[in-house]
């Protein structure tokens, strides 16, 4: 039932191996958009103006490989800490080589440019300051819309390679020019609503308001999930509701982390059934259904208990889709078979159950907490896969 396991022994999966070959070809779009290469050739004229949408073709290709090495890595379960800092790093250049190309060009003016790059730099810097206290700040909806209006305005913008208008009645003749810039202003508002939810999320962190007792226990590593799994969790209530499916939850190791998340999200009634904090043997016995063999045989941390545990929630509650984890938070109760950080995360639903096999780092706040921000990620993966209605 298992779909793999998160081997952290090697960095070369082939997730990664993809986003190396994005990384590497980022040279070979730079030189697409602005080498002569043109002049070497006879039919110098016709491939110049074959040029800019060749390289918009290799900017198309290398942006779509984003997408396949997320899909390798959620499909394989080899989401690896080197993927986790190399894959943003490759999007962030490759953007970055557009946006200095088409300045390059005069295709764009400068502030366009600094604007999309002070982003990335203040973002970054937030979640280091983040990362330094233990914190994980999640991404929203907003910095996924501002990627998508980006990528589609640099493509529209190299297309148009330059094509500077003086004359107004010819601007509101051209389309491309109107149409470029239109994106672009989008992506640009994206851009900076995306930063100033950062900012927001991160507002103690930074200093921006004082924490009273209440919002301090809020924020400790272990209450992560109520500032830093909006976007999550928000994303999976809105496409569970637009198919008409109930979720439940089965939490062991997270003690009910997981439905928290979601019950936090404002209307998520209409999505949540409940959910199971089986935290001792007994409970994962008496209220889940867990065979008392399964137990004595592989224990509670195995893919049989974190499967039996799924199905049971579903039969408890009635839900559609149902995610389960047993695992070892820590500090103590690893084994060199079992390490702390050691979860397994079941997903069942209408076509049957499976379990995800995870080795999570940290400390018992950072493996509980990445056990939410993984087993929302896994749920959220299922619902989108099932048909809408």
């Amino acid at each position: 039932m298992a779909k793999g396991a998160n081997d952290t022994s090697t960095i070369w999966t082939p997730a990664n191996k993809v986003t190396f070959v994005r990384i590497v070809l980022i040279p070979v779009f730079v030189a697409a958009l602005l080498a002569p290469w043109p002049d070497y050739f006879p039919d110098s004229e016709s491939l110049l103006a074959l040029k800019p949408w060749l390289a918009a073709a290799v900017f198309v290709v290398i942006s779509l490989t984003d997408m396949l090495d997320g899909y390798l890595a959620r499909r394989r379960n080899e989401v690896t800490d080197f993927g986790k800092f190399m894959d943003p790093l490759a999007d962030k250049l490759l953007v970055s080589a557009a946006l200095l190309g088409l300045v390059e060009l005069g295709a764009i003016p400068s502030w366009v440019a600094l604007v999309i790059v002070s982003r990335e730099f203040i973002v970054s810097g937030v979640r280091m300051v983040a990362a330094s206290k233990g914190k994980i700040i999640a991404a929203s909806g907003y910095g996924k819309a501002k990627t998508v209006f980006q990528m589609i305005a640099i493509v529209m913008f190299i297309i148009k390679e330059g094509h500077t208008i003086t004359d107004f009645n010819e601007l509101l003749g051209d389309w491309l020019y109107l149409a470029s810039w239109a994106v672009m202003f989008v992506a640009l508002a994206l851009t900076v609503l995306s930063m100033l939810d950062y900012l927001y999320k991160a507002r103690h962190l930074l200093g921006f308001q004082k924490q009273d007792d209440a919002a301090a226990s809020r924020t400790t590593p272990e209450g992560d999930l109520l500032v830093g799994f909006e976007g999550l969790a928000s994303a999976l209530i809105d496409h569970a509701r637009e198919r008409g499916l109930m979720v439940a939850t089965a939490e062991s190791c997270t003690g009910g982390m997981i439905c928290a998340a979601l019950t936090a999200v404002a209307g998520s009634s209409d999505v949540v059934a409940g959910g199971i904090v089986s935290y001792s043997n007994d409970v994962k016995k008496g209220v889940l259904g867990v065979d008392e063999q399964t137990l004595a045989s592989v224990g509670a941390v195995s893919e049989q208990t974190a499967c039996q545990m799924a199905e049971g929630a579903l039969e408890r509650t009635g839900a559609d889709y149902a995610v389960s984890v047993t695992g070892i938070a820590g500090p103590g109760g690893g084994s060199p078979e079992k390490p702390v950080g050691t979860v397994w995360i079941g997903v069942a639903g209408p076509d049957g159950v499976s379990a995800h096999l995870q080795h999570f780092a940290g400390d018992r706040a950072h493996v509980r907490h990445q056990t939410v921000e993984k087993s929302l990620s896994l749920l959220d993966s299922e619902i989108v896969a099932h048909p809408s209605r």
